[in-house]
């Protein structure tokens, strides 16, 4: 385990009851795009039985300054501690973990389908995608309630520019209901062709997983990851 301290430096809402939370990336702290780590806050001043660590994808890309992780912040100790935390907090963050990373045939298209704050691995993936510019289609499609709700939206508009070969599909459940297999078959021609990875809530993930394997879809060409309890 690589353990490393680092410290708050600011925290900004990015979509209703989401926050943002930018850490000093420490001195030897390097990752792949899509994956994770641990946050423990150091001597809370108050715990539940949840405990005063918990994991989040990292939202930022390898390359920028700082460590971004984005969180709903629900009524817990620990997001009550990480919600008023000044900036210059003292935390400890230990990783990187996971291999929720883009799959090397890059003839093959990559398929992101997140559920509301499971858009924060594949901000990563595509933040980095942005600068590489690589020779790869992307295709996010994006499942919230409605707009406020949704994180990032404004950049990812802003990164179907940036990226060569990206297509963005927003989907609102308040206005157009749920992704389908319709939805992907609309933009997707060769559904059969690309590798699929899902992020977002159990139920949702597990709604996703039915719906590729109705699609005929192999489990081989689905990676997924559940984020529970946000």
């Amino acid at each position: 385990m690589n353990t490393y301290q680092s410290k708050l430096l600011k925290k900004e809402e990015v979509a209703r009851g989401t926050t943002a939370f930018h850490f000093e990336k420490p001195k030897g702290f390097t990752f792949v795009a899509g994956q994770y780590a641990d946050l423990t806050i150091l001597d809370p001043a108050e715990t539940d039985q949840e405990g005063n660590i918990r994991t989040f994808s990292i939202a930022s890309a390898p390359f920028d300054p700082d460590l971004v992780f984005a969180t709903r912040m629900r009524d817990t100790a620990f997001k009550r501690q990480l919600g008023k935390m000044p900036e210059g907090t003292a935390l400890q963050i230990d990783g990187p973990y996971g291999s929720f990373t883009l799959h090397a045939k890059k003839e093959r298209p990559a398929v992101f389908i997140a559920g509301g704050i499971g858009i924060t691995p594949f901000m990563s993936i595509l933040r980095t995608a942005g600068k590489e510019k690589p020779d790869r289609k992307f295709y996010l499609f994006y499942s919230n309630h409605a707009r406020n709700d949704a994180a990032f939206l404004d950049e990812l508009s802003r990164l179907t520019e940036e990226i060569p070969d990206f297509t963005f599909v927003p989907v609102m459940s308040d206005t157009e209901g749920h992704i389908t297999d319709q939805t992907v078959r609309k933009h997707i021609e060769h559904v059969d062709g690309p590798v699929y990875y899902l992020a977002g809530p159990p139920a949702m993930v597990a709604a996703m997983r039915e719906m590729l394997a109705g699609m005929g879809i192999s489990e081989d060409d689905i990676r997924f990851e559940e984020f529970a309890g946000y």
